[in-house]
């Protein structure tokens, strides 16, 4: 049979590691450059690399929304997307959605503790920052369109009309309610 494995137990040359490669992010506003594997999401180059533990990893299969971050100012599920494939790109994550100000909260993050909008906290800051890309689409008008466009984030602990109501607050106070 044609097996990858050599006499001696070693992998054939075609079957070697990829090379790790070398990408730029701008990350919560700061230039990055690092050596990659190809393999590496982004939520775990966030997380492992960075020391971004805000985002969180919940299903990594792009179906909780835990992992939501901006990129170039959409919100994505960062555990489904390639770092390697984002050479370039400018980031935001819940740490830098105050513009790097750690002092400072963002207009959703205060909308949150006031409306009481997390329980457990886990899924908090990809709601946020799913809710920050939701606010810059400008599509979202009614509690409705919100509950609807919110939809690929779960609060496993039901926390939703807690959640609509802050982000409704925080559309007025951002203007993004047109």
């Amino acid at each position: 049979m044609g097996s990858s494995i050599g006499a001696a137990g070693s992998r054939s040359e075609s079957q070697a590691k990829p090379a790790a490669i070398s990408i730029t992010l701008t990350v919560n506003g700061e230039s990055r450059t690092l050596s990659v594997a190809p393999w590496t999401t982004l939520l775990d180059l966030l997380r492992d690399r960075l020391d971004l533990t805000g985002t969180k990893k919940g299903c990594d299969h792009g179906q909780c929304g835990a992992c939501t971050v901006l990129l170039d100012g959409r919100r994505v599920t960062s555990c489904l997307t390639l770092a390697v494939m984002k050479d370039g790109a400018e980031i935001v994550t819940i740490e830098g959605l105050a513009n790097g100000d750690a002092d400072a909260l963002h207009p959703l993050q205060k909308a949150f503790i006031e409306h009481d909008a997390f329980q457990c906290g886990y899924c908090t800051p990809g709601q946020i920052c799913s809710a920050a890309g939701l606010i810059a689409e400008g599509r979202a008008k009614t509690a409705d369109d919100i509950r609807e466009l919110m939809s690929g984030n779960i609060c496993r602990c039901g926390a939703y009309p807690n959640i609509v109501a802050a982000i409704q607050e925080a559309m007025d106070a951002m203007g993004g309610r047109r």
